[in-house]
């Protein structure tokens, strides 16, 4: 029976063939799946995706010891302008190392940061071809930023220096200009940049009414992790926002997909703070341009008026003149129609007057004739009636307290009564009744 190996000698062996076959370095094509970094070193998981980019065809570990990691990654930032990170793509070369105690992995030697750039620069091409074929991408242009924009919505990290600056800018500007800033505190770097922008215009688009524009600022220094402003999910809210967005992301490479659909690319944060001042530079200039316009316009139309003015002025005696003549002779031509039609009137209403007297006086001389007789009948009534006529015949009127005693039962015992003739009267006192 062959003698059996320790698990030492074997990897021993595979160590021994592995560096004997596979002694010199390769260019390997990798998506990273997880990366970290301890004490310097580096260690990567790599896989390679099937052609729908989503079921693991390969894997594999690799190593970048601390020598190298510290002179390739620095480099890496510099040009790509990002962290190495998960899902990104890489092409590494690489050599092989099995270790009897720790087994095999690929041992990083250097990144090329072209490739990814390119594979980067694959992305944003897709996702600009993406938001073009939605009608979304120059939605953002379209829009208008209001001339007096001065109430602005801030997303960007509290304790940014590129926000410090940014604010100090509006606050100090030389003219004095007021601005409400107010921020949307949320994280600039790293794997949470695109959930908190989206998280922030969601709050700002609920308050749309309060602000003018929004500004997306994320300070200056290291340019790395800017991978977050390249994902189609924000450039579409971003694009759809119904608010200029001006970005200063604050980096010098190619723009970023955000920067593509914004309102306004600038490079810092306080590029845009100086943009929103020119704005109402802008503004305050046209308000006081207009104001000169306005004055000028109102002086030259007062020296119009005024020279109208005295050219009236210098005709008024002699048209007034004219008018006083004009209207005296119409005064005299009313007065002699009025006279002459008072005249027709009086002499109309007189005939009508011996109209109504002519046919007036007959009835009138006969109800008078009428009157006249009835009067004369009542005095003979009132002759034949007079007492002293009765009185003259021989007939007596007998009075008791003035009055006419027409019955003896209006008498009493004792009543004094007077007895009235044609000439004198007597007074007696009843005796008796009978």
């Amino acid at each position: 029976m062959e003698k059996a190996l320790t698990l030492y000698e074997l990897n021993c062996m595979v160590a021994e063939t592995i560096d004997a076959t596979l002694a010199r370095s390769y260019w390997v094509e990798a998506e990273l799946s997880e990366v970290r970094e301890n004490r310097g070193h580096c260690y990567m998981e790599l896989i390679e995706k099937d052609g729908n980019g989503n079921v693991p065809v390969a894997r594999a570990s690799a190593k970048c010891w601390r020598n190298v990691w510290s002179v390739i990654m620095p480099y890496f930032v510099r040009i790509t302008g990002q962290q190495v990170h998960s899902g990104m793509k890489l092409m590494l070369q690489v050599h092989a190392q099995f270790h009897p105690q720790y087994g095999f992995s690929w041992i990083v030697d250097d990144i090329n940061p072209e490739f990814t750039m390119g594979d980067m620069m694959r992305k944003r091409q897709e996702i600009v071809r993406r938001l073009k074929e939605e009608g979304v991408f120059d939605l953002q242009k379209e829009l208008r930023l209001p001339m007096f924009a001065s109430r602005i919505a801030v997303i960007s990290s509290e304790t940014a220096a590129g926000y410090g600056d940014f604010c100090n800018q509006l606050e100090t500007n030389e003219y004095g200009f007021k601005f409400h800033i107010e921020l949307f505190q949320t994280v600039m770097q790293g794997g949470q940049v695109e959930p908190g922008i989206i998280s922030a215009l969601d709050r700002i688009n609920g308050r749309e009414e309060e602000f003018d524009a929004v500004v997306i600022i994320r300070g200056g220094g290291a340019t790395a992790d800017l991978s977050g402003f390249d994902t189609l999910e924000l450039a579409e809210n971003v694009a759809n926002f119904p608010l200029p967005v001006i970005t200063g992301i604050g980096h010098e490479r190619d723009e970023s997909v955000l920067d593509m659909v914004a309102f306004l690319r600038v490079k810092t944060p306080t590029a845009a703070a100086s943009f929103l001042i020119d704005q109402l530079a802008a503004t305050l200039a046209r308000v006081e341009n207009a104001q000169r316009t306005l004055a000028e316009g109102v002086r030259r139309k007062l020296e119009t008026e005024k020279m109208r003015l005295r050219h009236f002025g210098s005709h008024i005696p002699v048209l007034f003149s004219l008018v006083r003549t004009k209207q005296e002779a119409r005064l005299d031509a009313l007065f002699h129609r009025l006279a002459e039609r008072m005249g027709e009137s009086l002499h109309r209403s007189a005939f009508h007057l011996d109209a109504l007297m002519q046919q007036a006086l007959p009835p009138l001389h006969l109800r008078l004739s009428e009157a006249s007789h009835r009067l004369e009948m009542l005095d003979q009534r009132v002759r034949l009636l007079d007492p002293s006529l009765l009185l003259k015949r021989g007939y007596s009127i007998t009075l008791h307290n003035g009055r006419a005693v027409r019955s003896a039962g209006e008498l009493k015992v004792g009543d004094v009564i007077t007895t009235r003739f044609a000439e004198g009267e007597i007074e007696s006192k009843v005796d008796s009744l009978r």
